[in-house]
């Protein structure tokens, strides 16, 4: 079987949304290393100014929200005039609520599909000219939410769900452009959103203890950065991490579908109202304690 070219990361120009911390910093730190120049685009400027440092002068940081079209434009205009030109947009940027439909307010929802869905889609819109100019690369950070059930992720699980659509049409759309569009799909990384979301919720850090095989695994934020690495390099159309994740995206009719289902409604039946009985202990807040997002006014 032929081995997947490599495309060397040394002189190109990454652009990484929700870069300051988790999943998006690393990342940033590991193409830093293997040469590319780097552009940090998030919500925390302490922070991203702090990875931008690390990083070295060569790199640059901007403060953006992804949901922002004109923002976006903004920070990709930045990286383009900073570094000439842009071969490669990670759209990681993502939030997600701590609550069930029942229990969320309306706002919490609609900003879980803005920002994960609809913010993703912003930063490839924007990056797009830049991109096909370079016969680029897209990698879209969508999540194995995007093919598996778990009560209290519903708005979460729609907008990865959405985001690998999204990046499966795209690819067929800009294909004759020369550029590239791939979905990466985690399962458990050990980021502040997940350590926030189970010290929050017992009930569900239990039942994530009772997901199968590698569903219910987790994955350090190093080698998930490793496994995105590699795409940004191979340029495939998938990643997958762990990569047993791949079987239950190959089977996912019967991961979400009756069989599956009726499996996680014997568990949810009693799981859901312990969940919601822990909500209401937050006392309405519905974002983990790092979150960008938490202490917004509910609607």
């Amino acid at each position: 079987m032929p081995r997947t070219p490599i495309r060397p990361l040394a002189g190109q120009a990454v652009l990484i949304t929700g870069a300051a911390r988790g999943i998006g910093a690393e990342l940033a730190r590991k193409a830093a290393a293997r040469g590319a120049r780097v552009a940090l685009v998030g919500l925390e400027p302490e922070l991203l100014a702090a990875v931008a440092t690390e990083l070295g002068p060569e790199h640059l940081w901007v403060e953006a929200d992804v949901t922002d079209a004109d923002a976006m434009a903004a920070a990709v205009q930045r990286a383009v005039d900073v570094f000439g030109g842009l071969d490669v947009v990670v759209a990681n940027a993502g939030i997600a609520p701590m609550n069930t439909v029942a229990t969320a307010s309306a706002r919490a929802l609609a900003r879980t599909i803005e920002v994960n869905l609809t913010g993703a889609m912003l930063t490839a819109h924007a990056a797009l000219p830049a991109i096909s100019a370079r016969r680029g690369h897209v990698l879209l950070i969508s999540s194995a939410a995007a093919f598996s059930l778990l009560p209290g992720l519903s708005a979460y699980c729609a907008a990865k769900a959405g985001l690998e659509r999204f990046g499966d049409v795209l690819r067929l759309e800009v294909a004759h452009r020369g550029v590239t569009v791939a979905s990466a799909h985690p399962v458990w990384i050990d980021t502040d959103m997940v350590r926030d979301t189970k010290a929050a919720l017992p009930t569900f850090r239990a039942t994530l203890d009772r997901l199968p095989g590698p569903l219910g695994s987790y994955t350090s934020v190093s080698d998930c950065a490793d496994a995105l690495l590699r795409n940004l390099e191979t340029r495939g159309r998938r990643v997958f991490v762990p990569r047993s994740v791949g079987f239950f995206s190959a089977w996912r009719q019967a991961v979400i579908g009756a069989v599956g289902e009726k499996l996680v409604l014997a568990q949810s039946r009693v799981a859901v109202p312990q969940l919601e009985e822990e909500i209401a202990a937050l006392n309405g807040e519905e974002f983990g304690a790092n979150s960008v997002e938490r202490g917004r006014a509910r609607s």
